[in-house]
């Protein structure tokens, strides 16, 4: 089986955040362990908008540090991208992209077991977050989003554990292959009722396939990536 270490272990509470200090649980801090981890998540991780963050099928944020090079390269050296933890992520690894992680993929993580439910769909506390106005649209465009997990088996997890792939539920349907129908070809209707009949995909993802089948149309992301 495959297993990647942890590069981080990270959990934060609720703080201002940015010019507008709108509530926060973003900016997390590294931490060596052990923690809970529940079903909505590690015990003191904490989310200020607790409507569109956090909860059972967002239980754990996954950010791949693969992208912080990239990240670095056309953003400068950002002082928030010299370790993880930039994009308020649980936990960081190197060996894990979009282009490879599955709806459905299941891991052990210390002593609990998770399986991934979705991909990660920013919003502008980004932007508060890097002090960019676009950033949560240049997450979005770029495809560097990162996943959720939801948790299967709770457990203790600690900052030397490792991430062992346990089993594949949908191994064809990759984060990158969602993000695509998302937000390059939104109206592929072939590649949309794949994505209201994955069974493992999180139920909010596959209401919006419904929801663009139904319509014909594609939601309006400017709430969500400029928060007006």
């Amino acid at each position: 089986m495959a297993s990647f270490p942890l590069l981080s272990l990270r959990i934060g509470s609720v703080a201002p955040l940015g010019a507008r200090a709108a509530a926060s649980g973003i900016a997390k801090s590294p931490v060596t362990g052990p923690l809970m981890l529940s079903k909505t998540g590690f015990v003191g991780d904490m989310q200020g908008d607790t409507r569109h963050h956090g909860g059972p099928e967002k239980a754990v944020h996954h950010y791949p540090f693969d992208h912080y090079v990239v990240w670095r390269r056309e953003l400068g050296d950002h002082p928030l991208l010299a370790e993880p933890g930039a994009f308020g992520e649980n936990i960081a690894t190197s060996g894990l992209t979009e282009e490879t992680v599955a709806i459905g993929d299941v891991f052990a993580l210390g002593t609990a077991v998770i399986e991934v439910s979705q991909g990660r769909q920013p919003c502008w506390r980004l932007n508060e977050r890097f002090g960019r106005r676009d950033m949560a649209r240049e997450v979005q465009t770029s495809g560097r989003t990162g996943w959720y997990y939801r948790v299967l088996k709770p457990g203790i997890v600690g900052s030397g554990d490792r991430l062992i792939l346990r089993d594949r539920r949908s191994p064809e349907w990759t984060l990158a292959r969602l993000w695509r129908t998302f937000y390059i070809d939104p109206l592929d209707r072939v590649e949309l009722s794949g994505i209201a009949g994955l069974e493992r995909l999180a139920e909010g993802w596959r209401t919006h396939a419904v929801r663009r089948l139904e319509s014909n149309r594609v939601e309006d992301w400017t709430k969500r990536l400029s928060g007006t």
